[in-house]
């Protein structure tokens, strides 16, 4: 396939990359300096900026799928803003290239931890994520409202770290997934890109959000 990827250099979107190239796709990096990744077989960059519609547009005509793992970074002083900037952008330029795909990476923050409850309510949610992490529950309750699109939305788990690939993984919803005894459930940053590519490659959460943990 032709896959357009925004946030290439971010942890996640590092980990997707060269998962994609290894299945063989065509990928298209949008990024604002193109310097930043090395020339590899199968991978073209392009340089946008994913705040601009237009841009994005223009960038991601033609592909077969867009995938999002945008992230403004969590030293961001206007991370909310900018999150949802940038997430209104890239749906409105991937409706206006007439990609029907989409798939966006989010935070664990929306998961349910109780019924009514979402991780990001509660009196043990981090300060220093919680800006972000409100504004990534917000952009999913646009693509909610957003009809169009074939989109996904998939939150890892709170234990989302580095680490092997193991290519297993467990599936959930809007809950979040339960871990070993006290601990939170947890996933490698490389077994999230093996659950994102095979989501692509075989859709099975159109138009809903996901959940996946080891």
């Amino acid at each position: 396939m032709k896959i357009a990827l925004i946030g290439a250099t971010g942890f996640v979107g590092s980990a997707i990359l060269p998962e994609l190239l290894s299945r063989g796709h065509q990928v298209t990096v949008l990024a604002r300096t193109p310097a930043k990744l090395a020339p590899q077989t199968g991978l073209t960059v392009v340089q946008a900026d994913v705040l601009d519609t237009a841009q994005v547009a223009q960038a991601v005509a033609g592909h077969d799928a867009v995938i999002s793992a945008y992230n403004p970074g969590w030293s961001e002083p206007k991370i909310h803003d900018l999150f949802l900037q940038g997430s209104q952008a890239i749906t409105a330029g991937t409706k206006a290239a007439g990609v029907k795909r989409l798939l966006v990476v989010g935070g664990a923050g929306s998961l349910y931890v109780a019924p009514g409850l979402q991780l990001v309510d509660t009196p043990e949610f981090p300060a220093a994520y919680k800006q972000g992490a409100l504004a990534a529950r917000e952009a999913l309750n646009q693509l909610k409202g957003e009809s169009t699109l074939d989109w996904s939305f998939v939150s890892p788990p709170i234990g989302l770290a580095p680490g092997e690939r193991s290519g297993q993984y467990r599936l959930g919803g809007d809950d979040l997934l339960p871990g070993q005894g006290d601990q939170p459930a947890g996933i490698s940053v490389a077994d999230l890109a093996v659950a994102i590519v095979d989501e692509i490659e075989q859709p099975r959460h159109l138009q809903r959000r996901f959940t996946v943990a080891n």
